[in-house]
């Protein structure tokens, strides 16, 4: 059973010929009531803010859960931004180097062939210089052949000396 201050206002007791004065009874007893009534307000009072701190304590416990799982999500995320970037450097750098040795490669391989053309070209050259050194040669004997050579011979004593190869190499060194 609980005790309201109602409760000590009205308990009586009994009367007995060597009890207590009845009237210092009753006014310690309206004291106590007045003072019982003080202490259950300020305890009501307290519980009331007792309430109120436990709700804002957990609302704040809830949301300091809140504020540390979104932490942890910034966090996961920014370590899998972090991962995925590293992974698609990787994967630039990886393209460019596949691509440098493809560049690479393909350059050797014009710069072999264009060496191989040179060479070609070469070999043709001379082919082509020694033919038509012989062709010219050949076509200056048969020159000399029909004008008849054997008398411009005694006319200019230089003729036939070989002075006349030279000056056909001479020409075709400048082609």
């Amino acid at each position: 059973m609980t005790l309201t201050p109602l409760d000590i206002k009205k308990q009586e007791f009994k009367r007995v010929l060597r009890g207590y004065d009845t009237i210092e009874v009753d006014s310690f007893l309206e004291m106590i009531s007045v003072e019982y009534a003080d202490s259950l307000r300020q305890v009501k009072e307290i519980k009331e803010r007792l309430m109120e701190a436990e709700i804002m304590l957990r609302d704040f416990k809830q949301k300091e859960r809140d504020l540390q799982q979104i932490l942890m999500q910034a966090q996961e995320t920014s370590s899998r931004s972090i991962e995925h970037a590293k992974k698609q450097a990787e994967l630039i750098i990886g393209e460019a180097e596949l691509k440098a040795h493809q560049i690479i490669e393909r350059s050797r391989g014009e710069t072999t062939r264009f060496k191989d053309e040179v060479t070609t070209l070469r070999v043709r050259k001379d082919t082509l210089i020694s033919r038509l050194k012989v062709l010219l040669n050949s076509e200056l004997e048969l020159i000399r052949a029909l004008e008849g050579e054997d008398d411009e011979f005694q006319r200019d004593p230089g003729k036939g000396t070989g002075k006349d190869h030279f000056q056909v190499d001479e020409i075709l060194k400048k082609l």
